[in-house]
Formats: structure tokens, sequence, C-alpha cells
């Protein structure tokens, strides 16, 4: 164990072996350190927090804070926090509401410059918050999703697992599992490919995901026959998902498509031997010019 002689930290607290604390850190009352986590420089964690393992928490940041409320709890919750995570410069996670709440980050999660984890929050495993993303109270964001920079969510919202919510984007309602949400229009744009594959999915799912994904959005059926499609051609594989994070969700709705608006251009894709011959034709040309 080191703890820096400017550190301040409660006779109390329970620390583990090798933890490192800074200069400057203060580790209240109550609170539990896992061994092997390393606080930075002025790091405060409040009463009610707990850190597991291997934690990298940097300069800044203020862990277990009151809930931001205008009813201010006199007795809140706790703040948990799971393994392996790395908690940059300024971020901000607040304990839950009531004394027999928690909020929650699972393992492995990366929460990056300024990020914001409002009450009663809860984060999956290896979740990542990109800089100065805000979470209002009881959001929930399920494994490996992936939330970019600016991007406020709701309170009460949820998102699903794998999906990617794009810059800047304003969540006020769920997203669903899996798809990619653009930022600029805070709208779903289709499946998210990359961290599919990324995750190791196979072409069959791949293929059940996208069959899926028109059941939801393409279909033009009603919500309840939907939920019978879905229910009757998915019952396994992460395809089944859609319609296990449906029916755990609430009167908020979720996000809809990006459809491509009437009188839009449509893209011509060229075939490999136009495109061939007009990349040798710009080529020469700019021989010419050159």
């Amino acid at each position: 164990m080191s703890i820096h002689p400017l550190a301040a930290v409660s006779p109390h607290a329970l620390v583990g072996n090798n933890v490192r604390i800074g200069p400057f850190s203060v580790v209240e009352p109550g609170v539990e350190i896992g061994e092997g986590t390393t606080l930075a420089s002025r790091v405060v964690v409040r009463t009610g927090t707990s850190l597991g393992r291997d934690n990298i928490v940097c300069e800044g940041a203020v862990l277990g804070g009151m809930p931001q409320h205008l009813h201010m709890p006199e007795f809140p919750g706790r703040l948990a926090i799971g393994d392996g995570n790395v908690i940059r410069e300024n971020v901000t996670v607040h304990r839950a509401m009531e004394a027999d709440k928690v909020t929650r980050i699972g393992s492995g999660c990366l929460l990056m410059v300024g990020a914001h984890v409002a009450h009663d929050c809860t984060l999956g495993n290896n979740v990542i918050l990109t800089n100065n993303t805000m979470l209002g109270g009881h959001v929930s964001v399920s494994d490996r999703a992936f939330v970019s920079g600016g991007v406020a969510v709701h309170q009460f919202c949820r998102i699903g697992r794998l999906a990617m919510v794009g810059g800047l984007a304003r969540i006020r309602q769920d997203v669903p599992p899996f798809v990619t949400v653009d930022g600029g229009s805070t709208m779903v744009v289709g499946l998210n490919r990359v961290g599919l594959r990324r995750a190791g999915f196979t072409p069959q799912q791949l293929a059940e995901l996208k069959e899926a994904y028109r059941v939801i959005y393409r279909s033009g059926l009603p919500w309840e026959e939907m939920l019978d499609s879905l229910e009757e051609k998915f019952t396994s594989g992460p395809a089944a998902e859609f319609l296990t994070f449906f029916l755990g969700g609430h009167a908020r709705g979720y996000v809809q498509e990006r459809r491509t608006p009437p009188g839009a251009t449509v893209r011509i894709v060229r075939d490999e031997q136009e495109s061939a011959e007009q990349d040798s034709t710009l080529v020469e040309a700019e021989k010419m010019a050159g």
C-alpha cells in the first residue's frame, strides 16, 4: 500500500493491498477500495462507495457524491464499482437516492474526461462513456455499449447491449441493443456492424439481427404485432434480445429509424468495371494537369 502523506484517508475506510493513493486525495469513512486500485491526485471518494480490484481513477474525479436533486435525501444509497475500470479526469458519479438502492458500474468500463453518471444509474461491463457524456438519473447502459462525446441521456432511459450512440445525440427514448444512433438526428441508422464484428458475432447471428431489425423498423407492423413477430421468429440467440428489451421497457418508447426523406437523391453504386475506368481517366487527367 502506498498513501501519499498529503492524502486524507479515513482510518474507518477499508483499503486493500497494493492500493496507491496520490496527493490531496480524500477517502471518507465507510469507503471500500479493492487491492491494486490506484487513485491519482485530487480524487475524492465519498462515504458509501466501494471500488473493486485494479481500478484506475484519475485526477479530479469525485465518486459517491450526493445526488443532484431538489429534495436531498437524508439517508442516500450507495455507489458500487466493479473491477478493472478506468475513470478519467473530472468524472463524477453519484450515489443512489434511497438508502436501499445502489448506483452501479460494472467491470472493464472506460469513463472518459468529464463524464457524469447520476444517481441510480446502472452500467454493465465494458461500457465506454466518452468525454462529457451526461447520464440522467436511473439510466441503464448495458454491456459493451458505446456512448460518444457530449451525449445527453434523459432520466430513466435505457441503452441496450452493444448499441453505439453518436456524438452530441440527445437521447429521450430507449436505444435498442445492437443499433447505431446518429448524433446529428438522434435517430437509428442501422445495426452497429463494427461493434458486432469486434464482439465476434457469427454471420448467422448477424443475418438474424438484420432480419429482426427489418421487423422492428421496416415492417410497419403495429406494436403488439411486431412483438408477436419477434417472439415467433427469434426464439434464441442475440436476435431474441430485442423482444426481451422491449418487454422490459416503459411508456417512453424507443428511438425510431432515420429514413431517407421523399425526393432525396438516390445514391447509385457504380459497378467495378465502370469504377476502374473512371478512376484511370482521373489519374491520366491529373498527370496531364501536373
